[in-house]
């Protein structure tokens, strides 16, 4: 019988020999008949569950210490984040766009509140634009921007694999869930069985990017009409790279609704589209809400400068 087995089968049993450095373990010192249960934080899958509850119970009376523990906690979950690079990007109006890291998927929430990259769980949603920023900001990254979710898409339909017929301009670009077949936002290992429902999407560089267009909405920091706290501060203009990229007009080839005919100052720009979103949602489809609201079909994409 090997250890593993052993180990299961024995329950609670004497494993460690604990010394307090304090010397309060010693013979006739307060703790020396302390008990105590040790955990291996590195390969033990079931000890970061259990610090993260320890660090909400103490964190009123050791707030120090329960932020400590956050601080594992976090750089653990974000150890296992999945991230790919975007190459740089020269936009139709000239505009480059730098290389930079995106999440593969949209951020999810982890067990202490903060933002992970992975497709073990249904995006993050009910969040509003600010606590978006700050979601991504806590985690060391920054929120999506105009010009980086614009580089994304201008890449993606310009590769033949992101078109329904493998050739670009020639039938549609993928959209992702769309159809109203789910009623809330899929983790990331959910196939649809509808053939244009297909959720990724592959860059310039061959590396695939989940939901952006269809499953759920990503709030945009606008660093093209925007201010600066990336809400819109004005009309989009005639020559804004939010209304040149596109290379083509308004949901043709399954590009989405790009319509921005009106003044959305004040509000955020949301991107992609969600589950139910039918035929508006793509790459290129743009809307706008209210920032300070939380949403259940908007979520958000971390990035990361390099």
């Amino acid at each position: 019988m090997d250890t593993v087995t052993n180990q299961k089968a024995l329950g609670l049993y004497e494993k460690y020999q604990v010394t307090r450095t304090d010397g309060q373990s010693a013979p006739g010192q307060k703790h020396e008949n302390s008990q105590y249960y040790v955990l291996n934080l590195t390969t033990d899958k079931h000890a970061i569950p259990a610090i993260s509850a320890y660090a909400k119970s103490c964190e009123k009376e050791y707030p120090i210490l329960a932020e400590d523990l956050r601080t594992i906690v976090r750089n653990t979950m974000q150890a296992s984040d999945e991230l790919v690079t975007v190459p740089e990007t020269t936009l139709p109006c000239g505009t480059v766009v730098p290389e930079f890291m995106v999440g593969k998927y949209a951020a999810s929430k982890s067990e202490i509140g903060t933002a992970i990259i992975t497709a073990n769980r249904k995006p993050w949603h009910s969040i509003n634009f600010h606590d978006a920023k700050k979601a991504c900001i806590d985690a060391g990254y920054t929120l999506i921007t105009e010009m980086q979710y614009l580089a994304i898409a201008h890449q993606i339909v310009n590769q033949g694999e992101n078109w329904t017929s493998g050739k670009v301009g020639e039938g549609e670009v993928y959209r992702g869930l769309h159809q109203g077949k789910v009623n809330e936002a899929q983790d990331g290992h959910y196939e649809s069985d509808e053939e244009t429902e297909r959720r990724w999407h592959v860059l310039a560089n061959g590396e695939r990017v989940y939901d952006f267009s269809g499953n759920i909405y990503s709030w945009v920091f606008d660093d093209v009409q925007g201010d600066e706290n990336g809400v819109i501060a004005k009309p989009f203009a005639d020559d804004s790279a939010t209304k040149t990229t596109a290379p083509y007009g308004n949901r043709e080839h399954g590009i989405g609704d790009t319509s921005t005919g009106r003044d959305w100052s004040g509000n955020a720009l949301v991107r992609g589209g969600y589950w139910y979103s039918d035929d508006n949602a793509c790459v290129f489809y743009l809307y706008n809400v209210w920032p300070d609201n939380d949403y259940d079909y908007v979520g958000f994409h971390c990035t990361k400068s390099l």
